[in-house]
């Protein structure tokens, strides 16, 4: 009987350990091992797209893709993790139970945007950009504006948060708006963010680019401030300031699956498992975490990998690696991504590019943008459903950034 390797998420982090799992199998001609990828659809769908028109056409079949490598795909969402008897349970699309079994577990169900329970409104008036359907209807909403009366309700975003989602989403929002209600309307787009200078959170070095681009492009900035309650005519913020707006949206905070929760460990603070230097959790001989369940550190220097695609797909890499390794009894490979770079895209006015941890800007406006777009439309697709092409782009020893 084979051995299983079971992944579940088809997010970069489980796209990329299902593919390196079978590099190295394929690399020591094993073929005494399964690798099955569990998740809701057989697409990797380009999650930091989001923020831009056309959503829809935002994924990446992998259908043809895991034939070629030979990953066997289950159709379902994970319900339970059983790791003391190495079982994962899970319902199809129509509620129809089904069981797992593994002998190594990668868990990599990606994170999800976290609305706060006791903010009042916000889930019945906010809009998001966190997954597909939600950056659809957000769409949607935009594009049917031109239906409604002109009004400052109308014609006003309020983004709420101020880091790295919520920049990408109001410096693409004026062009967006223009498009669905003309050149000549009075649009106006307000990012509300608890911080005392825009873009704090992404460093010192970002501020003067975000705030020429914010100007350029008629994005404000209402800082000090948090967002109290959201209904369907705007924001009231918690000093009392009220914003009209017919579209809100929410881009704040974000927490690994509750999967997590199922497995024994330490968790940081966004719900991230611990793992060891080859990706394992921390007091489990056979679970491996990757992508944005996995708290990792990057380097010897104190940086941990982020919640990105940039971190997610290396981490993919080397988890699925190592899982194979260990099946296979060969030495696994030590995870390390100590280049770190930051593309931050700023809609019409261009982007700005940096590197290191300290973000040191390298390039901005239109350099910057063609990277970003080069980044956004090809660098983080999955390969081509080619055998040899895939397993050779699956090598954790190839640099993401």
């Amino acid at each position: 009987m084979k051995q299983q390797i079971l992944v579940i998420g088809a997010g970069f982090g489980g796209v990329w350990s299902a593919l390196s799992a079978a590099r190295l199998l394929d690399k020591h001609d094993r073929n005494d091992v399964q690798i099955t990828l569990l998740a809701p659809q057989a697409e990797l769908r380009i999650r930091p797209r989001f923020y831009e028109p056309e959503v829809h056409t935002m994924m990446a079949p992998l259908g043809d893709l895991f034939d070629a490598v030979g990953v066997k795909f289950v159709k379902g969402t994970a319900d339970n993790i059983d790791t003391a008897n190495k079982q994962v349970s899970y319902s199809d699309v129509f509620g129809t139970q089904g069981t797992l079994s593994y002998d190594r577990l990668v868990l990599a169900a990606g994170s999800r945007l976290v609305r706060p329970a006791a903010l009042q409104g916000i889930n019945e008036h906010a809009f998001d950009v966190d997954e597909i359907e939600s950056a659809a209807r957000l769409e949607a909403h935009i594009k049917a504006l031109k239906n409604q009366p002109s009004s400052p309700a109308r014609n006003t975003v309020v983004v709420c948060g101020g880091g790295f989602t919520g920049i990408e989403t109001a410096t693409e929002m004026p062009a967006r708006l223009r498009a669905a209600l003309g050149d000549d309307a009075a649009i106006r787009v307000i990012v509300v963010d608890r911080a005392p200078t825009p873009g704090a959170s992404l460093g010192e070095g970002i501020g003067p680019s975000l705030i020429e681009a914010s100007e350029h492009l008629g994005v404000e900035w209402v800082l000090n401030a948090s967002v109290a309650a959201v209904d369907a005519g705007g924001v009231t913020l918690a000093d009392g300031q009220r914003i009209e707006s017919n579209t809100v949206i929410w881009t704040v905070g974000f927490r690994a699956s509750p999967l997590t929760e199922q497995v024994t460990g330490t968790r940081d603070p966004q719900g991230r498992l611990h793992v060891d230097g080859n990706l394992k959790v921390l007091g489990h001989a056979d679970v491996y975490a990757a992508g944005d369940t996995a708290y990792a550190a990057t380097d010897d220097l104190g940086n941990y990998a982020a919640m990105s695609c940039q971190h997610a797909i290396a981490l993919g890499r080397y988890a699925g690696n190592n899982v194979a390794a260990d099946l296979l009894g060969v030495e696994p490979t030590p995870y390390s991504q100590p280049k770190y770079v930051t593309c931050l895209d700023l809609g019409a006015w261009g982007a700005v590019f940096t590197e290191g941890w300290d973000r040191q800007v390298k390039l901005v406006r239109k350099e910057a943008k063609d990277l970003k777009t080069q980044i956004n439309t090809v660098w983080i697709y999955p390969p081509a459903a080619d055998r040899a092409t895939a397993l050779a782009a699956a090598d954790p020893s190839i640099p993401v950034a």
